[in-house]
């Protein structure tokens, strides 16, 4: 399921700190001298200043591709879940209560033994389904079908916000379909993608022969998939081209989308899925469905279920036996990502728990471990950060009354979410049994499919949550014009009780400060106030805009990440916006909270400033792998947590009085070239 919101962090992890140490860091103003690398010059690598300490004591494991301040706060709170969950697991639970089917799913997921002498057989009536189909007519419904399962073959469908009128639901199709996630990887030719395409060619073979097939078969099969994938991924949009919002709205009445794209039958399909009688549809990306209507009508079918039944076999290996979830970890873990090493099965059966039944956790969560004292102090930021963002907006030159008017007005309108939902999801009708996991995670993908369905022509909930409680991460999202700050991120190092103002501000405040201007970045500021794709920037206000975005844009698309690759601007453009924003506007709130509360240096000699920036810094703490860096940079619109250190404070006037910061040294820039945004 696609929902289209801003993600500002993704979850990478956090610090294992003792309460005590962090609760004494705290009182001397929340900078642990052990997380720098004071042999580092800030003025030419404040990433290494700010957090070699730290990356120096969290070397990578085998089990990361990746280890950094979200995935350490990840962890903590993932042990404190499973303590939640394990209790359930261990008693006997009223049926059908939501004890019973945490504990009972936990339970299912760590039962290796049956996991293993099921082997195959949880999707061996899936796989001869499919290799029964004997006639084109069928395909449509099959699909279907198999969409509602929790498959995505060729493209998918989702209910959300009408862009254009965001108050109602409408559905939705958007391209999809391919198991390498990005077009590049089918279509490019330097040599680590053409090494990664035989590699992946490779690993379906080995899923096909886990699932029983012969290597004649399975090498036949893995040519199909890879012929079919390579034509989707040719009129696939890029991760950059799916940044316009209005390049990727197309409504168009049913009737008209039966007369544009014959080859499926729309019928079938809106009939399958639950949504007979259904009037209009956004089309995101039309020529990727206009692709998958001749591979339907003109591909040859033993082609077609191959591709089909490896949907099957590769969305449900997570599920099955240890030889599928091996094979699976082989490729999609150690030759994309670089990790050397699975998880052990209880956090992956800790993960399954939260996305089943992700609420229900949520609410354990939050009850035992997310004070309401913490809340409350997060309310008065929010309303901090907010008046320096509008202050900020009225100060600013390049952009026209008329405007600011109307920027202030969403400002104003931003509904904030933190911690938890009001009202919580009801599992009641979802039931986990003890016959296989995957037909567990069926019956969740059935729930959680038929939910989103009968949402199709009805009232948007703006009080819904689109993360977990639990989840260490944030997001904007434009069509309900809302930040949300989940109870797993306000925790040390981004929220800390204890911390001081400089402390709190330069990391969580930031972070506030980073969803607020996804409002106004180079997509957010497409939506009016109450979330609707309409333009209310004047057209001289709007090339400002541009202009000033661009040289964001050029810096980040410099960046050498590795050595023969480099950072992605345009990709990257509403993230680093958000940073540059974030920054600024969370500087301008502390020192308007300085002005009541004044602060002095800690007893390091850290000034205010100095430990603002310090802690902004030590939220990207963290290592990764070459392998990791790659992927990040094909398909990932958050730049590499380096960089939103070292490519953004650059840009940051207040950086460079905190740290004298002077011509000559490797990380000034010029004022004529730094970007001024907001």
């Amino acid at each position: 399921m696609k929902t289209r919101i801003y993600l500002p962090f993704i979850a990478l992890a956090l610090m294992a700190t003792s309460c005590n140490s962090k609760k004494e860091a705290a009182q001397k103003g929340g900078i642990q001298i052990a997380n720098l690398d004071q042999t580092a010059n800030p003025r030419n690598d404040f990433y290494q200043y700010a957090c070699g300490g730290w990356m120096k004591a969290n070397p990578l494991t085998d089990e990361y591709s990746r280890f950094g301040s979200f995935d350490q706060l990840a962890e903590n709170n993932r042990s404190q879940i499973k303590s939640l969950i394990e209790d359930l697991a261990h008693q006997q639970s009223q049926p059908g209560s939501v004890a019973q089917k945490v504990g009972d799913l936990y339970n299912i997921a760590m039962d290796s033994a049956k996991l293993n002498a099921d082997g195959v057989a949880p999707i061996k009536g899936y796989l001869e389904k499919i290799e029964a189909l004997d006639n084109r007519a069928v395909l449509s419904e099959c699909v279907a079908g198999m969409h509602r399962d929790g498959f995505g073959p060729f493209f998918g469908l989702y209910v959300g916000a009408d862009d254009m009128n965001s108050s109602m639901n409408m559905a939705q199709l958007y391209q999809g379909g391919l198991s390498l996630g990005e077009r590049e990887y089918y279509l490019d030719n330097d040599d680590r993608t053409k090494e990664i395409r035989a590699k992946f060619e490779e690993h379906v073979v080995k899923m096909f022969q886990l699932a029983g097939f012969t290597e004649e078969e399975a090498r036949k099969a893995a040519t199909d998939v890879m012929k079919v994938e390579t034509r989707l991924a040719e009129t696939t949009k890029s991760a950059v081209e799916l940044r316009d919002p209005h390049a990727n709205y197309n409504k168009i009445t049913v009737a008209q989308l039966k007369k544009e794209v014959p080859g499926i039958n729309w019928d079938a399909y809106f009939t399958t899925i639950g949504l007979k009688d259904l009037q209009e549809v956004n089309v995101g990306q039309m020529a990727e469905i206009k692709t998958v209507a001749d591979l339907l009508t003109k591909e040859n079918m033993d082609v077609l279920k191959s591709y089909l039944q490896w949907n099957v076999i590769n969305t449900a290996s997570s599920y099955l036996s240890d030889d599928f979830v091996a094979q699976n970890f082989d490729f999609y873990g150690k030759t994309l990502s670089g990790t050397k090493e699975m998880q052990p099965r209880w956090k992956r059966a800790v993960s399954s728990v939260n996305g089943v039944l992700g609420e229900a956790v949520g609410q354990m969560y939050t009850d035992k471990y997310f004070p309401a004292a913490a809340k409350e102090r997060m309310v008065k930021l929010v309303s901090n950060l907010q008046k320096a963002l509008g202050e900020r907006i009225q100060g600013l030159e390049w952009m026209s009354a008329e405007t600011k008017a109307k920027a202030l007005e969403k400002l104003a309108a931003f509904h904030v979410k933190i911690g938890y939902p009001d009202k919580w999801k009801d599992y009641s009708s979802l039931e986990i049994k003890n016959d296989s996991y995957w037909e567990n995670i069926v019956r969740s993908n059935h729930f959680d499919y038929d939910k989103m369905i009968a949402k199709a022509g009805k009232p948007v909930d703006k009080d819904e949550w689109l993360m977990t409680p639990q989840t260490v991460n944030a997001y904007y999202n434009p069509t309900t014009n809302e930040i949300c700050f989940p109870a797993g991120i306000l925790q040390y190092p981004f929220f800390d009780m204890n911390a001081d103002d400089a402390c709190n501000y330069g990391a969580i405040g930031v972070v506030i400060g980073h969803e607020m201007t996804h409002g106004f970045d180079d997509q957010g500021r497409q939506y009016d106030k109450d979330g609707n794709l309409k333009d209310w920037w004047t057209a001289e206000d709007a090339k400002n805009f541009q202009e000033r975005a661009q040289v964001l844009v050029d810096y980040f698309s410099n960046i050498q990440v590795l050595p023969d690759l480099k950072a992605n601007g345009e990709l990257t453009l509403g993230e680093n916006i958000a940073d540059h924003g974030g920054l600024q506007v969370a500087y301008q709130a502390l020192q308007k909270a300085m002005a009541e509360n004044p602060l002095g240096n800690d007893e390091n000699g850290f000034t205010p400033a100095q430990r603002f920036f310090l802690s902004y810094a030590n939220v990207w703490a963290g290592n990764v792998r070459d392998e990791q860096i790659r992927l990040q940079t094909k398909s990932d619109p958050h730049s590499l947590g380096r960089w939103r250190v070292n490519a953004a404070l650059p840009h940051i006037g207040m950086w460079y009085e905190a740290f004298d910061v002077k011509e000559g040294d490797a990380l000034y820039l010029p004022v004529e070239q730094r970007a001024s945004i907001w």
